[in-house]
């Protein structure tokens, strides 16, 4: 497993990807966000996943790696994209992604199987909601760009607002049917073999559930979420329960429906 460098310093990890790890660390954001630069070998231009958030010191390191010809965007929360408009003046880059409000230039919004080349590589545009209702991958000849699908540490957080847990459980099992590929995360470090992670993903997920399960006999099928998570993770720093009540609640919704 390889571990983030200092921050602003690209570093590759593929043959065509490299990561600009962004500054702003925290509870949700590990080591801060993954800013991924896809670039063919003979290519001019570049590909951006994700510019991160409003963070000038970032966006100027990414508008000077090369001509970006294009930006993707793998879901809509604001440390992957609240810098998307820095970059679009830095750069002119056209912006694509699902959500109508993170579209800049011609492009459209990006849909499930797509296939985008650009740059000298050949991307091509995965569904994977569940983290999110607008969370993609992007899968490329020898990796996978999970987003927040799939992190290079711990485990993704089920989005209060739109996430699904049916969603994210039948986005895990795409995944794994990838088979054996590198996994380039949204946040952490990168990881060897997607098929073995989202198999402890979804094994992970079961075992989680099973837990609620237990704990709804013992609370009541009427418990809140926050009264399941200090039943049942007792195991997790205080600190990360309330990202804990979002998972519980997508759990709930699960159980009960």
């Amino acid at each position: 497993m390889s571990e983030h460098p200092a921050y602003g310093t690209l570093r590759p990890v593929t043959g065509t990807a490299s990561v600009l790890l962004c500054n702003n660390p925290g509870i949700m954001t590990l080591d801060g966000t993954n800013t991924w630069v896809l670039r063919g070998p003979d290519s001019d231009e570049i590909v951006v996943v994700d510019p991160g958030p409003d963070d000038d010191e970032h966006i100027t390191r990414l508008a000077e790696l090369g001509t970006i010809s294009l930006v993707l965007i793998s879901h809509k929360h604001g440390d992957h994209t609240d810098g998307i408009d820095k970059i679009v003046d830095a750069s002119g880059a056209t912006v694509r992604g699902v959500g109508s409000g993170f579209l800049r230039g011609l492009g459209g919004p990006l849909t499930d199987g797509e296939v985008i080349d650009a740059a000298g590589v050949r991307i091509t545009v995965m569904a994977t909601p569940g983290h999110t209702a607008d969370s993609l991958s992007f899968v490329l000849d020898d990796a996978v760009l999970t987003a927040d699908t799939v992190l290079g540490r711990g485990t993704t957080v089920i989005d209060d607002e739109d996430g699904s847990l049916t969603q994210y459980l039948d986005s895990l099992r795409r995944l794994h049917g990838l088979g054996r590929r590198k996994v380039l995360p949204g946040h952490g470090p990168d990881l060897d073999d997607l098929e073995a992670v989202s198999a402890m993903y979804l094994a992970h997920r079961e075992e989680r559930l099973e837990q609620v399960r237990q704990a709804l006999r013992v609370l009541g099928e009427d418990a809140t979420a926050r009264q399941v998570v200090e039943h049942v993770y007792t195991d997790v720093d205080e600190k990360l329960w309330d990202a804990a009540e979002k998972s519980v609640h997508a759990q709930l919704d699960y159980l009960r429906s």
